[in-house]
């Protein structure tokens, strides 16, 4: 068999490919499954009743049910939720949008790769290249690149506290160093939430990118899937909401109940917009509805942004909370440190001591039945950031499931570590 260039690229191995299939696949039944690998949030019981109150009003609605499944939306999405999003960023921000400003896409990831292959790749005789400014990243990402050698980055500067946390710094006069050396680069992004770190970014930092993408007339994508309004997984106070014709903002319904559905939220330019939908029209026909459906009337009530910042965020930061404890107990008398916890649904552990590299603690740790994601598949573009000291040193932990299960695979990885430090 015989592949392309393209679907070489796309069919090959890769860390997002192993994250979604450890989610799935069971492990040998003789092993108890410890799930802290993963993306997948955690069922909300107030939030499901939420959707599961819309649905049944939908059900009761004569025909609209059926009329949902039978017919296409357009390819920039469902027009009514595209104009009530519209308005509600309108009145909550004050931001200058109309639908013509939004898209739906079939989940942020295929956004993402819309986007990506936008302002990367061969234009017109040269290559563009997307810059992540802020590494490590995350995981799926890393090879959305139609083309090779597209993507670029700039390592974090790492601060260390007294209380076995740090926090991952963005180097902006590298990154403006870098724009200003490099007229090739097409695009910036970053997830605000940090994904795999739990980072956040902070409002100055944010306004210091945009200020540089629009000095050097690229856009700033900011992937915003666990952030404000919703689902608001954010437990910092310095992280508002910004948009501006600089920035290209993209949102999810997956984090705040509804990842099967696959809803992305692309607000942006109308250029930009078009071109998207325009997209979507090669690659999908539509977007699904049943997502912008459910969400739609919560949306314009206030309901979901009440149930993000009441419900879902502090559900998350009492999971966090404890989860950092369990670490610290666990990991009592080794050498470790935890990434402070500002939002997002994971903890990032970085291990000093290890002895081997953390795709095959890994491995170590399948064995005993823990999921994890190892550090390295967050680590992509310059080769610089193969020599940042937590490159092979890191887990990403997914603390969104059962407790129980939680605490006794942190126990496990603890243990494991004594067994392979240096």
């Amino acid at each position: 068999m015989v592949f392309t260039d393209f679907g070489n690229k796309l069919s090959q191995h890769s860390g997002i490919l192993q994250l979604m299939d450890d989610i799935a696949k069971p492990l040998p039944g003789n092993v108890v499954a410890h799930p802290l690998g993963g993306g997948n949030p955690a069922r909300v019981p107030e939030v499901e009743r939420a959707y599961r109150a819309e649905l049944e009003d939908i059900l009761r609605d004569g025909d609209r049910f059926e009329d949902v499944l039978a017919h296409y939306d357009s390819p920039q999405g469902r027009v009514e939720f595209l104009e009530t999003a519209a308005a509600f960023l309108r009145k909550e921000y004050g931001w200058p949008i109309s639908m013509e400003n939004i898209a739906l896409t079939n989940g942020s990831q295929s956004a993402m790769f819309y986007l990506f292959n936008l302002f990367s790749g061969t234009c017109n005789g040269s290559k563009r290249t997307l810059l992540f400014p802020l590494m490590p990243e995350y995981i799926g990402y890393a090879d959305q690149g139609i083309e090779e050698g597209t993507f670029v980055s700039v390592p974090s500067l790492v601060e260390y506290f007294d209380d076995r946390t740090f926090k991952y710094r963005m180097d902006l006069e590298c990154v403006a160093d870098y724009l200003a050396s490099h007229p090739e680069v097409g695009a910036m992004c970053v997830s605000r939430p940090t994904n795999p770190s739990g980072n956040v970014l902070t409002d100055s930092e944010i306004h210091g990118l945009s200020e540089l993408a629009h000095e050097y007339s690229i856009p700033l994508i900011i992937d915003n899937a666990y952030g404000l309004p919703f689902p608001d997984i954010v437990f910092t106070e310095d992280a508002e909401p910004v948009w501006n014709e600089d920035i290209i903002l993209s949102m999810s319904l997956s984090k705040i109940g509804l990842p099967s559905i696959r809803t992305g939220i692309v607000i942006a330019k109308k250029e930009i917009i078009s071109a998207v939908g325009n997209m979507n029209a090669i690659a999908a026909l539509a977007t699904g509805s049943m997502g912008p459906v459910l969400a739609g009337n919560l949306l314009s009530s206030g309901r979901l942004t009440e149930l993000a910042s009441s419900v879902v965020r502090p559900f998350y930061e009492e999971k966090a909370m404890k989860a950092a404890a369990w670490i610290r107990k666990y990991f009592d008398g080794t050498d470790f440190y935890i990434h402070r916890p500002e939002g997002s649904i994971f903890l990032w552990l970085y291990l000093p001591s290890l002895s081997i590299p953390t795709l095959e603690f890994y491995s170590v740790l399948m064995r005993e039945g823990v999921v994890t994601v190892p550090g390295e598949y967050f680590f992509f573009g310059s080769d610089d950031v193969k020599h940042h000291p937590h490159y092979d040193k890191c887990l990403r932990i997914n603390y969104s499931g059962d407790a129980y299960l939680t605490e006794d695979g942190i126990r496990i990885i603890a243990d494991k570590y004594r067994e392979y430090s240096l």
